[in-house]
């Protein structure tokens, strides 16, 4: 019998590759006659795009150059945090690195750790930084979330992450900000198939439609809420000419080296997991496992054994235990938060698993604009990960 992908039997035979631990249950995952998986090949093809050696550094150097030559006003760039290990090294970097005057931005949808945000408040006060925090109506967020876990989908996040985007675009268009910096490296998250990750403001709006109950607010420039679609992108990235940069492409990221800088000089606490700087993730982890059986730490695992960071027979052991990020009591307290029972959410854990290409999404649009999108990444328009990401990892 072969493996179960986004939830459904297959006839795959089950393998792993011999680099890294990403496996058959990873949809779209092939190898080589050595066993690598095409993962693994991408991940060396950005390392050769984002080199992070003395040349990825004049690359970068040219990045906050440009950066500071378009500072209109009081801030060069809109920085998206979370409390977490990777937006809070970002932000140190930011300003005693870089040299840049940034506006921090973070979004919450009600679902925050508080850990997360004491460690924002500590970096922030002692950075002196000023930041501003985008709260959106709770009663969206809720029925997003919602309408997300009735679509059977994996994409659990959707909302969290289309919020996320719009707050920092928004902040960008009020302040008249060319520049918006995130805090993601592929080095260290790794390579997600699309049909995990999937993420685009037609799909939100659809499911949204279909599953929804809660009118979501219309889109205004400095207030995007959740409308972040292609017309939307188009207006922030063409007629208003913002830009997103992920630094940390360039940096030799080590996130140990990273967790004991930011552990000294900010009193950083660890909020006990990865993504844990968002509390939904417990849940989230639940319902990927025992409903799709996908396993997210496949791909961060293997992005930093490929990157030297992480051991491979490690991993192979730490990924045989439950995730720590699944609390039961943190999963109850999300249910609560959602007003919904047990029942109700067993109910939809049983619905038949799908993907977002169930349903009406920007996909299609973005295949025939393929060529167009392809030129502009090779341009630098778009970064070329952008590319790879929607058409190129997995299935």
């Amino acid at each position: 019998m072969g493996v179960i992908v986004n939830g459904v039997q297959t006839n795959i035979p089950y393998k792993r590759c011999t680099k890294c631990i990403s496996d058959t249950t990873c949809p779209g995952i092939k190898f080589d006659q050595f066993g690598v998986c095409n993962f693994c090949h991408l991940h060396e093809k950005w390392t050769q795009i984002y080199p992070n050696n003395n040349v990825g550094q004049k690359i970068l150097e040219k990045e906050i150059s440009q950066i500071k030559k378009a500072t209109k006003g009081k801030f060069d760039c809109v920085v998206g945090i979370s409390g977490g290990r990777d937006s809070t090294y970002l932000l140190h970097l930011i300003v005693t690195k870089y040299k840049l005057k940034p506006l921090a931005v973070h979004f919450n949808d009600g679902f925050d750790n508080p850990v997360a945000g004491e460690n924002m408040l500590s970096t922030i006060k002692r950075l002196g930084v000023e930041i501003r925090t985008i709260t959106s109506n709770y009663n969206e967020s809720r029925d997003l979330k919602i309408a997300f876990l009735k679509a059977s989908t994996p994409d659990l996040n959707e909302g969290t992450d289309v919020g996320i985007a719009a707050a920092c675009y928004g902040v960008a268009h009020q302040e008249n900000i060319k520049h918006i910096i995130y805090g993601q490296s592929f080095r260290t998250e790794g390579i997600k198939p699309i049909s995990w990750a999937y993420m685009e403001g037609e799909y939100l709006k659809n499911v949204h439609k279909k599953f929804g109950e809660v009118t979501l607010k219309p889109f205004s420039p400095n207030r995007p809420n959740y409308q972040l679609g292609p017309q939307e992108l188009f207006y922030f990235s063409f007629i208003k000419g913002i830009k997103a940069h992920s630094p940390l492409y360039y940096e030799n990221y080590l996130r140990k080296k990273a967790e004991e800088i930011i552990k000294r000089e900010y009193d950083w606490v660890y909020p006990g997991a990865h993504y844990y700087d968002d509390l939904y993730w417990s849940l989230i982890t639940y319902v990927q496992r025992v409903k799709f059986n996908i396993d997210f730490r496949l791909n961060s695992y293997s992005a930093l054994i490929r990157d030297n960071q992480m051991n491979r027979e490690e991993a192979i052991e730490l990924v045989k235990e439950k995730y720590v990020l699944e609390d039961p009591k943190v999963i109850d307290l999300c249910l609560r938060r959602l007003q919904i029972t047990k029942d109700q959410f067993n109910e939809w854990l049983k619905l038949p698993p799908k993907t977002f290409r169930d349903y009406k999404t920007g996909y299609p649009k973005m295949k025939l604009a393929k060529p167009i999108i392809k030129a502009m990444s090779k341009t630098g328009f778009f970064p070329e990960i952008v590319y790879d990401k929607y058409f190129n990892c997995g299935a």
